[in-house]
């Protein structure tokens, strides 16, 4: 059986490696044969071994196109996990439940819940925008926490940005752990609700499972993995895009944030503002918004959001009723 992979925008050389190397070490891995004819590669062999090659092409070229290259790692990487991939659903019922935690099963409970599961289920990006009590990082945690027990990535990382009230780590006292533990607590209580102690415990120990402040991923890959990144209001575009380039093969990434909690400085832009124009037509990526009706603490929540909503709206009117009424006016009346 033959089949065609066209490079389109892709750098061959990034591909295929100085002298070919690149494209050595995917011969040695494959009995399929790789003929490159321009920006076109023929592959002959057998269907399911082509149908691995033409994954493993396009998550190459996506990685070229993330970090600007290709690694050896990052093809062995790959090819092994092609090897070893166990067929996943992409779409399963929206009651579904996500992952048995120690006291209930963790599943979608709103509409909006619902298509945020499905979304992660199938994309490799999601961003996750709307108010607290949402369910956002909740969720998240038991995606990753479920899709760890049923071996379909070998790592979860959790991050968080620690800029709230404008505070640094630096200033805080205690030695590393003790500094970063406030911001990151959310985190741990959603674990904590989702697997005995012992056994999170030993899986932080063995870095299974590894929770660490925004400015601590710089200069990390993450491959087979599922990546967090909480409270995304309060990064940078810097740190977003820092966050973003991490993502390695054969591996998910979910953003969660509110975009009405935003603790930057005013004179710096939020990273998940901007981003939502940036990568709104990428395929791959989705953002699901939440509202109000997807609150599932207690009831009140649901209010205090719809008034703060109700007042800011009212705050926004009564300023542009008052910026048009100086713009009426003529220089007389100013004298006047």
């Amino acid at each position: 059986m033959q089949r065609k992979f066209t490079l389109k925008s892709t750098d061959p050389l990034a591909l295929l490696g100085s002298r070919d190397s690149n494209l050595r070490l995917i011969r040695e891995s494959f009995d399929a044969k790789i003929v490159v004819r321009g920006d076109t590669l023929l592959l002959e062999g057998e269907p399911s071994e082509l149908k691995q090659l033409e994954k493993l092409f396009s998550e190459l070229t996506a990685v070229i196109s993330r970090n600007g290259g290709l690694t050896q790692s990052d093809i062995e990487t790959l090819v092994h996990l092609l090897k070893n991939e166990k067929p996943v659903a992409k779409s399963l019922p929206s009651d579904q439940v996500i992952v048995h935690g120690r006291k209930e099963s963790v599943r979608p409970r709103t509409e909006g819940q619902k298509r945020y599961y499905n979304s992660v289920l199938m994309n490799d990006i999601v961003f996750c925008i709307g108010p607290a009590g949402t369910g956002k990082t909740y969720i998240a945690v038991a995606m990753a926490v479920g899709q760890l027990q049923a071996h379909n990535v070998d790592r979860i990382f959790l991050a968080r940005p620690a800029v709230e009230a404008g505070e640094k780590l630096g200033y805080l006292p205690g030695d590393f752990r003790e500094k970063v533990d406030p911001y990151l607590r959310p985190l741990y209580d959603a674990l904590n609700d989702m697997m005995p102690a012992d056994k999170l415990r030993k899986m932080m120990e063995q870095g299974t499972i590894e929770i660490l402040p925004l400015a601590y991923m710089r200069g990390r890959t993450f491959n087979n993995a599922f990546v967090i990144l909480d409270e995304a209001q309060n990064t940078s575009a810097n740190q977003m895009k820092m966050f973003l380039t991490r993502l390695g093969v054969h591996s998910k990434a979910i953003v969660t944030g509110d975009i009405t909690q935003i603790d930057l400085p005013e004179k710096r832009a939020s990273g998940l503002v901007q981003i939502q124009q940036v990568l709104d037509k990428v395929k791959g990526i989705a953002f699901i918004y939440l509202d109000e009706k997807d609150v599932v603490r207690h009831r009140l929540v649901r209010e205090i959001i719809l008034a703060y909503d109700h007042f800011e709206e009212k705050q926004r009117k009564e300023q542009d009723d008052r910026l048009s009424g100086e713009e009426g006016k003529s220089p007389e009346d100013e004298h006047e």
